[in-house]
């Protein structure tokens, strides 16, 4: 029970933290550590998503960055084309993230292990080859966002301080969702996937509908911190696809703790914050950051929410 105290204590700290961060910044005068936190509360929720076939489902997808690309370039193209309206450019870039998790999905459910890795990361990687070759939407230069979604004055993503909190409920909705998720009927039934799935299978469960269906659900979740990440940066490019932006969303995962329900915003506020400040300190930061993650993920397992537990039971 004091393990489990510690490690609530850190996450209502981190929230709060996050909740109060615009009035931090207004009071400091420091704009920019709202627009860092903007950034890392997008890629918290990325990192959430992931964590739901990773953690929840034992699906160790290496090409998830793919919907992020998609999400934003769905709010590029649309806007590029005219359509301006958030409540058009969002609901197509969950409908296109859903798409292509589906076709993602039935393909690489079909293998295990390294092959389903692989998969996962081909299809992420042609994502990424398709989005260089649009020359009509900036090829491999990106696509600059010129105007920001509009939601008829609901909000005006181009305040700073309601653009995050617009970011902050979206990952606190999609945590919300994740936790129904992981205990509800079909959660319950992923996690005996994940744990044995062949006895899973032998008492009638079809694992790879329950599979799919969460494989789509994390794409969409995804395709929406994709479709904020265009906002936030008023530009998106095939970059956002490759294959170490899904290693850093891994990262992230695996650095708060797999499986928990608020370890992969802690990861990634930890590793986004640790690339910040090494990277003013020395153009070598990897350098610095790589062996500190190794020696975290060799000596902490569990991540740093396995840290917590096993630094109060001593």
């Amino acid at each position: 029970m004091k393990s489990f105290t510690v490690s609530k204590a850190v996450t209502a700290l981190m929230l709060a933290g996050l909740v109060l961060l615009p009035l931090y910044s207004q009071l400091s005068g420091n704009i920019f550590i709202l627009t860092l936190f903007t950034r890392i509360v997008i890629l918290a929720l990325a990192a959430a998503s992931l964590n739901l076939i990773m953690g929840f489902g034992g699906m160790m997808s290496f090409g998830h960055a793919a919907y992020l690309g998609i999400g934003g370039y769905a709010v590029g193209m649309l806007a590029q084309e005219g359509v301006g309206s958030g409540f058009i450019q969002f609901p197509v870039a969950l409908a296109a993230s859903a798409t292509y998790a589906v076709v993602i999905g039935a393909l690489s459910l079909r293998t295990r292990g390294v092959y389903f890795i692989m998969i996962t990361l081909a299809f992420a990687q042609m994502a990424y080859y398709v989005a260089s070759g649009l020359a009509r939407y900036g090829g491999d230069d990106g696509l600059t966002v010129y105007k920001r979604s509009d939601f008829s004055g609901l909000i005006n993503l181009s305040n700073r301080t309601q653009f995050y909190y617009l970011c902050l409920a979206c990952l606190f909705g999609v945590v919300f969702l994740i936790w129904r998720i992981a205990n509800s009927r079909f959660g319950l039934v992923l996690q005996g996937l994940r744990s044995n799935e062949q006895r899973m299978q032998a008492i009638g469960f079809p694992s790879k509908r329950y599979q799919l269906v969460c494989f789509v659900i994390s794409g969409m979740m995804c395709g929406l911190a994709g479709a904020l990440l265009a906002n936030n940066t008023d530009f998106v490019s095939p970059a956002v696809m490759y294959w170490t932006r899904s290693g850093d969303l891994m990262v992230m995962v695996i650095l708060g703790g797999m499986g928990t329900l608020f370890g992969p915003v802690l990861g990634a506020v930890v590793y986004l914050l640790l690339e910040e400040f090494l990277s003013q300190l020395t153009e070598y930061w990897a350098l610095i950051m790589g062996p500190m993650l190794l020696l975290i993920v060799l000596f902490g397992r569990g991540g740093i929410m396995g840290l917590l537990g096993r630094f109060n039971r001593g």
